[in-house]
């Protein structure tokens, strides 16, 4: 597990970035990872337990792939890596590493770096040429169908076309990759990323059918008359949206609708002047104060907005916490993203009372500051702060304000398919099935808007589930 007392000899060193000066001027990726990892790896201590298994929702085997980085035994470290994880290049990108809170050195000092190791295993595994097809030495003759190619749906159709079935992906956009391509900025996440390991899956016979809306451009039960199975891993994507008065307004958009088409045009989409939308010289709103809102603000200020605003309705956390109370759980606490420290303004604990506009265009947002007390239940409620108006002005508004289910309409209303009690499509984590005996669903679809590392998990457990159902048995891991 690294060395035993590399955490005491070595200091964590996180990844730099290009000066926010330059990377503002376009949309690539902007960081660099440090030189050394062998050093990183070696700050993994013989801890015992390693907690940070558990923080990790895919479960990587972490003090394993840190020691044998350690060892510049890295084409080992990849194995390891991917024996869990089939995209680690995607969370080594984006996910918010809850495997760091949970690691033992995080208890009394820095935390290991175990995002940046693992990007740096796998992007090391590319370019030696270690990351290759494994393809299916027999055909099982099953078909399946795999409907939505976010995190979920791409790592449940590796794992079923590796064991020999025939799996075909369906899409509504025109590229693969669900909203992890369309939803989260090029400048976090290049999607060159995603088409890179697109090209292994084909090679191992997973098919990609693109502009294909199930339960729009064709029926959802047509997949149950061809295939022996069907996979539902689409995303959670009924937005919440914020209905005050003034809401239909221009220049309100929920935050999707900008970063689709912002992605779109950077990937060389033609998107028609009446439907592109710009920040440019703007005075911007983002009304949510979590991942979603910072990608519209890193958007905003590389399209040149005049201002931006982010204003959450929860109260502003602590600025540190107690790791002896939190560890090894996610804590609460204040966090920066790299587009906050770009250049915006934040405000928390602030409720949106009115859109005010001026011919059609919304100018402006009337707001007021609340206070949040808990009562002898524990439960938390909100109070408008008497005489805490006040007016920010808007020439553009993005709600990311999170998501509330999948969209009902279509595919699962057409399936008749039951739904918990939030909205999403019911299924167990034991067997992934539907209330429709071959129906399986997993990721946001299932468990409502969550990480990319638990879709990628469920995904996995879902293919275990749908093997086991064709065959009676799977050699797939059950994790």
């Amino acid at each position: 597990m690294g060395k035993a007392t590399g955490f005491k000899e070595f200091d964590r060193e996180n990844l730099s970035y290009a000066p926010v000066t330059e990377r503002v001027l376009n949309f690539k990726e902007f960081f660099q990872l440090p030189e050394d990892m062998s050093t990183q790896g070696a700050r993994c201590m013989d801890c015992g337990i390693p907690f940070c298994h558990n923080g990790c929702p895919v479960n990587n085997i972490i003090p394993d792939w840190n020691d044998l980085v350690y060892k510049n035994q890295w084409r080992e470290a990849l194995d390891v890596l991917h024996s869990t994880n089939n995209f680690p290049e995607f969370t080594g990108r984006i996910c918010p590493a809850p495997c760091e809170e949970a690691c033992t050195v995080n208890l009394i000092g820095d935390a290991v770096t175990i995002k940046n190791i693992e990007l740096a295993i796998v992007e090391k595994g590319f370019e030696e040429g270690w990351v290759i097809p494994q393809i299916a030495k027999e055909k099982t003759g099953k078909k399946v169908a795999v409907v939505g190619s976010g995190p979920a749906g791409l790592a449940c159709a590796q794992q079923l076309a590796r064991v020999g079935h025939d799996v075909v992906v369906f899409e509504k956009e025109n590229r693969a990759g669900g909203l992890m391509r369309y939803g989260i900025p090029n400048f976090k996440f290049d999607k060159a990323v995603i088409d890179r390991r697109l090209a292994q899956m084909k090679d191992e016979g997973v098919e990609f059918r693109v502009n294909q809306h199930i339960g729009v451009d064709m029926p959802a039960k047509s997949l149950l008359e061809v295939f022996d199975a069907v996979a539902l891993t689409g995303g959670a994507e009924a937005p919440r949206d914020l209905p005050i008065e003034g809401r239909d307004l221009n220049g309100i958009y929920f935050a999707m609708e900008l970063l689709t088409k912002n992605t779109k045009r950077v990937l060389g989409d033609t998107i028609p002047d009446s439907e592109w939308i710009s920040a440019k010289n703007k005075h911007v709103v983002v009304i949510g104060g979590g991942d979603t809102g910072s990608d519209c603000i890193g958007t905003s200020n590389r399209h040149g907005a005049a201002s931006i605003t982010q204003i959450e309705i929860m109260p502003a956390p602590a600025e540190s916490v107690d790791k002896l109370l939190t560890w090894p759980n996610w804590p609460m606490k204040m966090r920066t993203s790299t587009s906050q420290e770009e250049g915006c303004e934040r405000d928390f604990a602030i409720v949106s009372k009115r859109f005010v506009g001026e011919h059609g265009q919304v100018t402006a947002i009337e707001c007021a500051r609340v206070d949040w007390s808990q009562d002898e239940n524990g439960r938390w409620n909100m109070k408008e702060i008497e005489g805490s108006d006040f007016t920010l002005k808007a020439d553009a508004v993005f709600l990311a304000m999170g998501f509330l289910h999948p969209v009902h309409e279509g595919m699962i209303e057409e399936l008749a398919l039951e739904k918990d009690a939030r909205g999403n499509v019911a299924a167990n984590t034991s067997d992934y099935q539907t209330n429709l005996k071959k129906v399986f669903s997993a990721g946001d679809m299932r468990s409502g808007q969550s990480l990319v590392v638990r879709a990628i998990h469920e995904g996995r457990q879902c293919a275990y589930a749908i093997d086991t159902f064709l065959m009676g048995k799977s050699d797939l891991p059950r994790a």
